[in-house]
């Protein structure tokens, strides 16, 4: 049984809920990411950030990035996957969601992420397909 431990990458970097959107966005272009978890100080998932979101609520909005902490765009509760979880986890996870990406935690601690690109070099091409399906449909 394959499980996002297998597939995920590990070691993932996480911008503080108290950090500026300035240094979220400085640390995506660093990692040549598009996103990132908020993590609280207990290194525990507040939420997810993109720089869509970035742009949009907040430079669109008019307000300055350095500005604004990534605490102030977490909502609700973060759509996550166990580091045990199997693929089929994985894949009804994001299709249910309709995320591209999900943080792995190992009880409430973050410990890697899955892409849709790591699940697209895990598994068949035709689950990848009704993941892609799934996910891209409003």
């Amino acid at each position: 049984m394959t499980t996002a431990r297998d597939i995920m990458t590990p070691d993932v970097a996480c911008i503080g809920e108290d950090e500026s959107l300035a240094r979220a966005a400085q640390q995506m272009a660093d990692l040549h990411v598009g996103s990132m978890p908020i993590c609280g100080n207990d290194r525990r998932i507040k939420g997810m950030i993109t720089d869509r979101d970035i742009v949009v609520k907040v430079i669109a909005g008019g307000r300055d990035p350095a500005g604004v902490s990534a605490g102030e765009l977490a909502e609700g509760k973060p759509v996550t996957i166990g580091a045990d979880d199997d693929t089929d986890a994985i894949l009804h996870t994001m299709a249910q969601h309709k995320v591209r990406r999900l943080p792995v935690i190992d009880g409430l601690d973050l410990v890697g992420m899955v892409a849709l690109a790591d699940v697209a070099r895990a598994l068949p091409d035709d689950r990848v397909g009704e993941l892609f399906s799934a996910i891209s449909t409003p």
